[in-house]
């Protein structure tokens, strides 16, 4: 075989794996998950500033979002957002179908008091916001979900902007990859309701 040959043989074989790692690469960011960056402190103790995750896009395909899930997604049209496509990451605390308000700095969902002491301290008082006045109880529309910001005092998130469509949802975080110390997958927090 030629020189000529090989070297023609050489360049269509990278060329093929170039494609095929590229097609992989597209399916699994297009339909699998995708990688984010959390950003700004919205959402600590339980993220940080700078952390990237990776969101899973396929499992609310098969299953529906469950209150404690942290997601991912796109930010209502009306978020004062400087890119092109704004996406927040923020914690499921209200579904579809289900009554939630804000009282004396707690929130009740059902009329039960919600239990978030897995992941916050228990002297943090939630701020009401226009969505969710103080006392007032409104009910999330069905296909729509309420996220709030782990970090209540410095969040932008559904007591403002309200519930979000489910089809705003990207998709579940999943695993935290950066910092390397911190390296693992994201824990679904259960939550119980208090006495009502």
């Amino acid at each position: 075989m030629s020189l000529l040959k090989k070297f023609a043989q050489f360049l269509l074989d990278t060329i093929q794996a170039i494609v095929l790692a590229f097609s992989i690469f597209i399916i699994f960011y297009l339909f699998l998950f995708q990688p984010h960056q959390v950003k700004g402190s919205s959402m600590h103790p339980s993220f940080q500033d700078g952390e990237f995750i990776l969101t899973n896009k396929i499992s609310y395909r098969f299953e529906n979002p469950q209150r404690g899930d942290v997601i991912v997604f796109k930010a209502p049209e009306s978020e004062p957002c400087s890119e092109i496509e704004c996406e927040y990451i923020k914690r499921l605390i209200a579904l579809p179908g289900e009554k939630v308000k804000i009282s004396n700095g707690k929130i009740y969902v059902n009329d039960g008091l919600l239990i978030e002491s897995e992941y916050l301290t228990a002297t943090l008082q939630t701020n009401t916001g226009s969505f969710l006045p103080e006392g007032v109880e409104k009910i999330i529309p069905d296909g729509y979900y309420l996220p709030l910001g782990d970090n209540r005092h410095y969040s932008r998130d559904g007591r403002e902007f309200g519930p979000i469509p489910r089809e705003s949802i990207i998709g579940k975080a999943w695993l935290r990859y950066w910092p390397f110390n911190k390296i693992g997958i994201i824990e679904h927090e259960n939550y119980a309701l208090g006495a009502k």
